[in-house]
């Protein structure tokens, strides 16, 4: 859901974002962590944008509000820690001003391994950490946030994830050619063809469907969507942080896009506006692309 970005500060308040790799014991579970503390700062709306990765956050002090989810149907929510599935609808997320807290990226096999669950059951959906996760949400969002530095929060993490995962076997559960078809669209950034994963796995392309959507809740060309979505947005990112030109029609065809109107269309599908839109929103709320 989140961005981030290096520390920034002003007389209206101040944002630190830090992001932090999990231990190389937990790769392939875990993605990333990210950490965020915004003091001060005007109160606005975030977009959460679809991605690759499950999404668990633990709240540092003030609930999380999201006030639309990916499933209209799911009613606007707070929420001390969440679990979320992958999702290819924007969700919105509003603060006060004041918000903090620590966000992990989880692969499909990281919910298998640490949610002790098929990314399925989640996908487009919100949850309360204690009703998937049960004490361990609370008992590790209480350690978090008596914890005094990033490095020690972090280092809290990495030891109760590590332990949760050597006490599962879950990640056995898991379709070995599901994870192949998975592990090949993140490396082609979404582009790999779905006939092509099928005739890799001996499946017909209907039954490689099925198989992958019971197991990540979206059909290959979904999640190719989403992979191809994330990183052209993620390039996007780059390059508004550090001032260059956008060069959206370059940026279209080098993640796999047919002009720079088929990524403005994905855009707004996937992020519910423009590339340069999103930019704009995202820069005023949140200071840190």
């Amino acid at each position: 859901m989140r961005d981030t970005g290096p520390m920034t500060g002003s007389a209206a308040g101040v944002s630190d974002h830090t992001l932090r790799a999990p231990s190389p014991l937990l790769r392939g579970l875990v993605d990333w962590y990210v950490g965020y503390r915004d003091v001060g700062i005007p109160a606005a709306q975030h977009r959460g944008l679809p991605s690759p990765g499950l999404t668990v956050i633990l709240t540092l002090d003030d609930p999380l509000t999201i006030a639309q989810h990916p499933d209209s149907a799911q009613p606007a929510a707070r929420f001390d820690t969440l679990v979320g599935g992958l999702h290819t609808a924007p969700v919105l997320i509003t603060h006060d001003g004041r918000q903090s807290g620590i966000q992990l990226g989880l692969s499909p096999v990281g919910s298998r391994a640490l949610l002790r669950r098929p990314a399925a059951e989640l996908a487009g959906l919100h949850a309360h950490g204690h009703d998937v996760l049960g004490g361990f949400a609370v008992e590790l969002r209480e350690r978090l946030r008596a914890a005094a530095s990033w490095d020690d929060r972090f280092a809290i993490l990495d030891r109760a994830l590590l332990s949760r995962a050597r006490r599962s076997d879950e990640r056995r559960g898991m379709s070995g050619e599901v994870l192949r078809c998975w592990q090949r669209l993140l490396r082609s950034g979404g582009t790999a063809p779905i006939a092509e994963l099928a005739a890799e796995t001996g499946w017909s392309d209907r039954h490689l469907r099925a198989k992958f959507r019971a197991e990540t809740g979206l059909s290959p060309k979904a999640a190719g969507r989403v992979i191809r979505f994330s990183r052209a947005r993620r390039i996007l990112q780059r390059r508004a942080l550090a001032g260059e030109s956008f060069r959206l029609a370059e940026l279209a065809v080098s993640c796999g896009y047919f002009d720079q109107a088929h990524l403005d269309h994905e855009f707004g599908l996937l992020a519910g506006c423009s590339p340069t839109t999103w930019v704009a929103t995202e820069f005023q709320n949140w200071k840190v692309g």
